[in-house]
């Protein structure tokens, strides 16, 4: 399973994460386009680290909402998201062609991400959108129950997903995400480690509601905001590659 994470997310004077050291350990990075964070030389910057790195390039889009980090759903028709959507994948596109390498997939964020596998609306309007970008993209989404369904939506607009699980996140009996707002949605470390153990061996989760999910994971979400996190990481690498 691959490991990807959330990068390129710091603007102007505000710095987050670490994105230095985590890039060496990771496969994917989904890197921020302006609209929850990131600005032009934070990309630059971060897409040098990546092809340093050998790290695979995805755009991370979201709702335009820098002031709430991208975590506050907005009210947008279905062109106006595809538009927004357009706009941020190709600033990425764009700078990463200047610094000779190659988008291959987006990964929304936030609340983008969450409405997407709560709202079909949303997905289709995310889905179309990659569609008509003349890119040959991807798209990744949360891997869940649904995930045949979801492929199949996908497939009549020929567009390719990457099924995406999580390491720090509490699943719901549906498959989804916990809401940030509910207490336990985000693991602490030993929690953590056992949701990763249960994934490479068993390929499942544990609900909220203590039910068995499976999920169909391509790949595994990952953190790097501090050094704790730099060292979950490494142990997350140990247990997905069975070292000791």
């Amino acid at each position: 399973m691959l490991l990807n994470c959330d990068l390129g997310e710091s603007f102007g004077a505000w710095e987050m994460g670490l994105d230095s050291e985590v890039m060496p350990h990771i496969d994917m990075a989904n890197i921020a386009c302006g609209f929850h964070g990131g600005d032009p030389s934070v990309l630059a910057n971060t897409l040098e680290l990546a092809k340093l790195h050998n790290v695979t390039i995805g755009a991370h889009p979201s709702y335009p909402d820098l002031q709430g980090f991208g975590r506050r759903s907005l009210n947008m028709s279905r062109q106006e998201l595809i538009h927004c959507v357009h706009y941020q994948i190709a600033a990425v596109e764009g700078m990463a062609k200047v610094a000779g390498t190659t988008l291959s997939y987006v990964k929304p964020h936030g609340a983008l991400y969450n409405d997407m596998m709560r709202d079909e609306r949303v997905l289709l309007s995310l889905i179309e959108a990659i569609s008509l970008y003349p890119s040959n993209l991807k798209l990744m989404i949360l891997a869940t129950a649904q995930a045949a369904h979801h492929k199949s939506l996908a497939k009549q607009f020929g567009v390719t997903l990457i099924m995406e699980a999580f390491a720090d996140r509490l699943y719901t009996d549906e498959g989804l995400l916990t809401p940030r707002t509910e207490t336990g949605a985000v693991h602490n470390k030993e929690k953590l480690i056992e949701q990763v153990q249960h994934l490479a061996r068993d390929g499942a989760v544990i609900t909220a509601g203590g039910k068995i999910l499976q999920l169909p994971a391509q790949t595994l979400c990952v953190h790097g905001d501090n050094q704790a996190a730099i060292t979950q990481i490494k142990q997350i690498r140990a247990i997905l590659t069975g070292e000791k």
